[in-house]
């Protein structure tokens, strides 16, 4: 288990610093572990993992961000054996049922299944016009080819500056024509039906963004991440983690937790070490951020020792968005409940998400909620009855205005607060009403709740907007230039999410691309060959 800083310091040197125990920072550490290099991973929160990790209350517990993750049961596929080189195989999976995702509209209810052709074949029986199948064809095979082009895209994240100017173009040629383009933009342009459009868009809570402003290659790199189906890790999401830490201390690598970076120590222009927010200094050859772009620039750099124009830029990246989460416990299992393992995607009787999305927010305490998605965890893992005899977790989320929360922000946690409380009572009370619209035998067996809001999020996680995928995902922020695993400071580097895409995935595959930047070598194709 990870040390806690304010038992112990550290007291050795390491090849690298890293700040944020997360799936990219933990992931880079245990990648640059294989590669004989020791890291020392330091994380402000008093747990490790960032959105990997659970927290327990009353007997229960849930995981914070690991809902599903796909392509992990594929024994080939990059992801699978990317978890197991930084694991050494030490983490196992349970696949969802075939049915992974299933799609609500009012009473009408729609049902992603795993395998491409299962995938196309159950929505044609939902749509059955000409038109519409011809659409459904069309669709998956461009899901395909414009994830397909995302390598190229990604490539320029890690490539030195110099040849991102002669050939960056060229490398993303073809991801540009994906995106630069809303998802909107391009279902539009070949399926004529609303409806279809609102089904196919039904996993856009994934990516935080309705399909008016997301860019259509994070729908298409999202929608074929699950064209498999989904798993969950057994054990928890914790495991994740716990099987990492390992492959980081192999390398004679630590992970601190209760250890919060101040800043990071400039000297001539080059990164040097970093200080902590009692004042101690520790140092090292590399430096890398895992916590985000917004953060590492604004508050690790102070906002310093960075170009001005530059920082400008930076900062009009915009933010993802905000969510809460109602945490669920009862006291029968999942068998005695009838708790599926597929998730559900509940929307209004109306399949127009972006307008779903502003009338919430223009009145968040009357409108519908824009999209509640319901995970049931414990259903998910065969090795939770072990841990939690006789028990059983739901987890729903929706998405937030963190505007809403904002006037509590300077108040600390769990001491908010009677009219916070009462607000967030209003809002588990509707969460939960839409959970037994779907599953009434689950009314008056629930023995525990508590909600967590994007205050949760900022207190937690560190994103001053209570945001949860980092950046946003629109055609912007695929086309921006300052996203880049080497700052301009020599020796400090960037991983995680920002990088990449977002989710567990994205940002484990950011840790890739930075580990090649750090080491000079195609990791990508290394990690391949190991297996």
């Amino acid at each position: 288990m990870p040390e806690s800083y304010k038992k112990t310091s550290p007291n050795k040197k390491y090849d690298h610093i890293i700040i944020g125990s997360g799936i990219s920072g933990s992931g880079l550490a245990a990648i640059l572990a294989k590669e004989g290099q020791s890291s020392l991973v330091l994380e402000r929160h008093y747990t490790p993992g960032g959105f990997t990790h659970v927290f327990k209350r009353r007997g229960y517990e849930w995981d914070v961000g690991v809902h599903y993750i796909g392509q992990v049961h594929q024994k080939k596929s990059f992801i699978r054996r990317l978890f197991n080189y930084i694991t050494d195989g030490q983490l196992q999976w349970a696949e969802l049922s075939d049915n992974y995702d299933r799609i609500i509209f009012g009473d009408k209810s729609f049902n992603f299944y795993k395998g491409k052709g299962n995938f196309k074949n159950k929505l044609k029986a939902n749509f059955q016009s000409p038109e519409d199948q011809k659409s459904i064809d069309k669709y998956v095979d461009l899901i395909r080819e414009a994830s397909g082009t995302s390598r190229g895209l990604f490539v320029r994240r890690g490539i030195p500056k110099i040849t991102d100017q002669l050939f960056g173009g060229l490398i993303s040629r073809k991801s540009k024509e994906f995106y630069s383009k809303t998802t909107k933009e391009v279902l539009k342009s070949f399926i004529s039906n609303p409806e279809l459009v609102g089904v196919l868009t039904g996993q856009f809570g994934d990516y935080g963004m309705p399909p008016g402003e997301s860019s259509f290659i994070m729908h298409a790199m999202l929608v074929n991440h699950y064209f498999e189906g989904g798993s969950y890790p057994v054990g928890g999401s914790s495991r994740i983690f716990n099987t990492i830490e390992p492959t980081i201390k192999s390398a004679g690598g630590d992970v601190f937790v209760n250890a919060e970076v101040n800043e990071v120590l400039i000297k001539n222009g080059k990164a040097i070490g970093v200080k902590m927010i009692d004042g101690k200094e520790f140092y090292a050859a590399n430096i890398i951020s895992s916590i985000g772009i917004h953060n590492t620039y604004n508050k690790l750099l102070k906002g310093q020792n960075v170009n001005p124009a530059k920082l400008r830029k930076i900062n009009k990246l915009k933010y993802s968005v905000a969510h809460l989460c109602l945490y669920i416990g009862f006291k029968e299992t999942p068998e005695a409940l009838h708790l599926p393992k597929t998730n559900l995607w509940i929307y209004p009787d109306n399949y127009d998400h972006d307008e779903n999305i502003r009338r919430f927010l223009k009145d968040p305490e009357n409108e519908e909620f824009p999209v509640v998605y319901v995970s049931f965890p414990a259903a998910k893992d065969p090795d939770f009855q072990n841990r939690y005899p006789g028990k059983s977790t739901i987890e729903i989320i929706t998405l937030s205005d963190y505007a809403i929360f904002q006037k509590w922000e300077s108040e600390e946690w769990k001491k908010r607060g009677q009219e916070y409380e009462d607000l967030k009572e209003r809002y588990s009370q509707r969460l939960l009403q839409k959970l037994y619209e779907q599953m009434p035998q689950l009314k008056g067996k629930v023995d525990y709740y508590e909600l967590s809001t994007p205050l949760s999020t900022r207190h937690f996680v560190n994103y001053d907007h209570g945001e949860i995928y980092g950046l946003d995902h629109s055609p912007e922020r695929f086309a921006s230039k300052e996203i880049h695993v080497k700052s301009p400071i020599k020796n400090l580097y960037l991983t995680g999410q920002d990088m990449v895409s977002c989710g567990i995935a994205g940002a484990l595959i950011s840790s890739v691309v930075t580990s090649s930047v750090l080491t000079g070598k195609n990791m990508i194709n290394k990690i391949v060959k190991s297996e």
